[in-house]
C-alpha cells in the first residue's frame, strides 16, 4: 500500500518580533483505511519567518520530514490552490509526485486542533477569523465514453457497515478512519453504485483523480456530477425526471450525515466484489 501526505504551507495566525505573520508547514500521513489511526501516524511541523517562505525552504522542510519518518510518502496532496506553484516545485526538486486534492482529512482535523490549542498559546497570537478556501466552479466536462456506466442505483448503508470495509474485495478504491467523520454507529451513508461491463477499467481511471464528492447538479437540476481534485467537475450521468426526486434525497441524505457519502463500481448486481469503492465527505478547508 503507498504512503501518501497530506501538506500545507502558509500563513498562520502569529506575529513575530517584526510584526510579520508568521508561517508553517504542516505534513501529516493520509490515513486511507477505515481502521486507521490519525493520531498514531506521521506528523512533523515546522514555522517559518515570512522572510524565508520560498520553495526551496519548503523543500528542505518536506526533507527533514522525510527523514524522520517510518515511511517515505509515494504523494503528496494539498488543499490551497494559491501554493500551486510553490509546492509543486518543492515536491519536483524531491522527485515527489504532489496532487490537489480535496482528500486531506487528517490535515483538516489537526489545523482545527492546532488553531484551538497551539496557535492561542503562542506568543504573538493575533486572534483572526480564518476563512474557509473556496474552490471556483469550472464546467463539467464529459466522462469518455467507454468510462460510462451502463446502469446505476442510489444505495444507502449503516455508517458501522464501513468498519469491515478492509475485509471487502475491492480493486481500486480509498476510506478514511471512522472517527474523522464524527457520525453514530446507525447513522444511514448515502451513494451511488454504478454498473459497467468495464468496471475494472472505469475504476482505475478514477483511482487518479483524487474523487472528493458525488453531487447532485443544482445548476441543471437533471445530472449527477464527479466532483474530483480541487474543482474538476465530470458529469457521471444525466438523469430522466423520475431519478431527479431520488437525487435531491440523496442530497439531503448527505447533508444528514456530514457530507459523507460514498461512490461504488461494480460490474453487474449479480457480482459482490467492487471494482472500485470510496468513502467520501465533503469537508470545509
Amino acid at each position: 500500500m503507498s504512503t501518501i501526505w497530506e501538506l500545507d504551507y502558509y500563513s498562520r495566525p502569529i506575529l513575530d518580533e517584526q510584526n510579520k505573520k508568521v508561517w508553517e508547514v504542516l505534513i501529516c500521513e493520509s490515513p486511507t483505511t477505515v481502521d486507521a489511526q490519525p493520531e498514531k501516524l506521521f506528523r512533523y511541523s515546522q514555522y517559518c519567518s515570512s522572510s524565508t517562505v520560498n520553495s526551496g525552504w519548503l523543500k528542505d522542510a518536506i526533507a527533514a520530514a522525510m527523514a524522520e519518518a517510518p515511511n517515505p510518502p509515494d504523494k503528496i496532496r494539498f488543499f490551497r490552490q494559491a501554493m500551486n506553484n510553490m509546492i509543486t516545485t518543492a515536491c519536483d526538486g524531491l522527485d515527489l509526485p504532489s496532487q490537489l486534492s480535496r482528500r486531506t482529512f487528517a490535515l483538516a482535523s489537526w489545523l482545527q486542533d492546532r488553531s484551538q490549542n497551539v496557535y492561542p498559546k503562542e506568543d504573538g497570537y493575533q486572534p483572526s477569523i480564518n476563512p474557509s478556501v473556496t474552490f471556483p466552479i469550472t464546467p463539467a466536462q464529459v466522462l469518455p465514453d467507454a468510462l460510462q456506466g451502463q446502469k446505476w442505483t442510489f444505495a444507502t448503508l449503516p455508517f458501522e457497515a464501513f468498519a469491515e470495509m478492509g475485509e471487502w474485495s475491492i480493486e481500486f478504491g480509498e476510506a478514511f478512519p471512522m472517527s474523522l467523520a464524527q457520525l453514530e454507529p446507525d447513522a444511514p451513508v448515502s451513494g451511488i453504485i454504478i454498473y459497467s461491463a468495464r468496471a475494472t477499467a472505469m475504476a482505475a481511471w478514477m483511482s487518479g483523480l483524487e474523487i472528493a464528492a458525488v453531487k447532485f447538479d443544482a445548476e441543471t437540476q437533471n445530472r449527477l456530477l464527479l466532483e474530483t481534485g480541487v474543482n474538476d467537475r465530470w458529469i457521471l450521468t444525466t438523469l430522466d425526471k423520475r431519478a431527479v426526486p431520488e437525487a435531491q434525497q440523496f442530497e439531503a441524505a448527505k447533508a444528514r450525515s456530514h457530507q459523507v457519502h460514498f461512490l461504488a463500481i461494480q460490474e453487474s448486481p449479480d457480482v459482490e466484489a467492487f471494482a472500485g469503492f470510496w468513502l467520501l465527505q465533503e469537508i470545509a478547508l
